[in-house]
């Protein structure tokens, strides 16, 4: 066979055949509607992000302390959903900034705290306000009472995954 001639089609070539149930169909639809909607509206977020010179890991440190306080870094790492390693990560980068600090606990000196420092808890009150607008702005396909309907049933169903098959 000649290189510029296309190969005949195998039965390799053909899709797998869809021989699921509805249950199925419905769970495999909403897990790529759930995974691309998420990607979509993370990209946005992230790009909005970068205009403030920070990375989405990053602002959403300078966030959670803004917000909830000094946190330990486990309770970071919690917060954020991410490891350990990455928050440490992230604190070195926002540390060499001038935004953040550690802190060890008076009472466990084992406890490693991160903390806002004056140039980080202004830099986040700068920027939240139109990061809050833009999250409006992003959620603005859905109407106010879709929008809570939907968190309500994303943490229905983060809930029960947690609760039943994380094992």
């Amino acid at each position: 066979m000649n290189s510029a001639e296309t190969p005949a089609p195998t039965s390799d070539d053909a899709p797998a055949s869809r021989d699921w149930s509805a249950g199925e169909e419905r769970a495999l639809g909403l897990w790529i509607a759930l995974a691309r909607c998420y990607a979509t509206f993370a990209k946005a977020v992230a790009v909005k992000v970068q205009e403030y010179d920070l990375t989405m890991p990053q602002f959403s440190v300078l966030e959670a302390l803004y917000h909830l306080g000094p946190l330990t870094l486990g309770d970071l790492a919690d917060n954020l959903l991410v490891t350990g390693g990455n928050v440490t990560y992230v604190m070195d980068r926002l540390e060499e900034q001038g935004l953040v600090y550690r802190e060890r606990s008076p009472e466990d000196r084992r406890v490693i705290q991160a903390k806002l420092t004056d140039a980080g808890r202004a830099r986040i009150a700068e920027v939240f306000p139109g990061h809050a607008e833009y999250v409006v702005a992003v959620a603005r396909h859905l109407d106010g009472n879709e929008q809570e309907a939907l968190q309500s049933l994303l943490k229905t169903l983060g809930t029960g995954i947690r609760e039943n098959d994380l094992g």
